[in-house]
């Protein structure tokens, strides 16, 4: 199993963690943008172009603090054809990454798809099986992806930033893996949330009218 190991830096007021940062890099003279999203258990990088738009990698999963490492084992990783990679160990110590948190919102969370209504009837689907399709939403930022746990399997992803009030949830995609001429686009919503659902209904990124229903991820621990 390969892995990597990275430098992750913070200023130790309170150390808090779960927080939405970026930062950019520079591959022969290209400006490279790293979003990423934590919260108490979960760490998702991407990596994008901005001009113009081009999506480069992303990968996530759950993630425990030893011995000043957080220790990422991968539920997901968009390269892992390319490098095999499983787990990332990030060191923690002084801050170079900037947090562009914006103020926390009902729907900040990991959801899996759970299903779609169509004709006023629900069809859902089993949520425990490897196959996933995954939004997580946190801090005013949100990024879906899909993928399978089992065989690292990648079927695409796309994020940016969002907005939530008044049963209107809107995305805006700043990076997406399927199609590039996405990014800029903004998807209202409508939504409600039900129990550990969340509903919501409007149109695709291709235009076509939607109604999915989502649920509440369990944490790492209860899975």
């Amino acid at each position: 199993m390969k892995h990597t190991r990275f430098l992750f830096i913070f200023f130790c007021f309170g150390l808090s963690y779960s927080q939405v940062y970026t930062f950019k890099s520079q591959d022969n003279g290209t400006i490279i943008t790293h979003r990423i999203l934590m919260d108490e258990e979960y760490f998702v990088e991407t990596q994008y172009i901005e001009e113009p738009p081009q999506f480069l990698l992303t990968r996530g999963g759950f993630y425990e603090l030893k011995d000043k490492q957080f220790m990422v084992n991968l539920e997901f990783n968009s390269k892992f054809e390319q490098d095999g990679m499983k787990q990332m160990n990030i060191e923690s110590s002084v801050k170079t990454w900037d947090k562009i948190s914006k103020p926390q919102l009902e729907l900040d969370g990991k959801w899996l798809m759970a299903g779609r209504v169509s004709n006023n009837k629900e069809q859902r689907r089993d949520i425990t099986r490897p196959r996933k399709t995954m939004k997580f939403l946190k801090d005013g930022f949100f990024q879906w992806m899909a993928f399978n746990t089992e065989t690292f399997q990648f079927f695409g992803s796309g994020g940016g930033y969002y907005s939530a009030e008044e049963e209107r949830y809107t995305e805006h995609i700043e990076y997406f893996s399927r199609n590039n001429t996405s990014v800029g686009r903004v998807l209202p919503f409508e939504y409600f949330i039900s129990g550990i659902d969340w509903h919501h209904q409007g149109f695709s990124s291709k235009g076509d009218p939607i109604h999915e229903i989502w649920s509440a991820r369990a944490g790492y621990k209860n899975e």
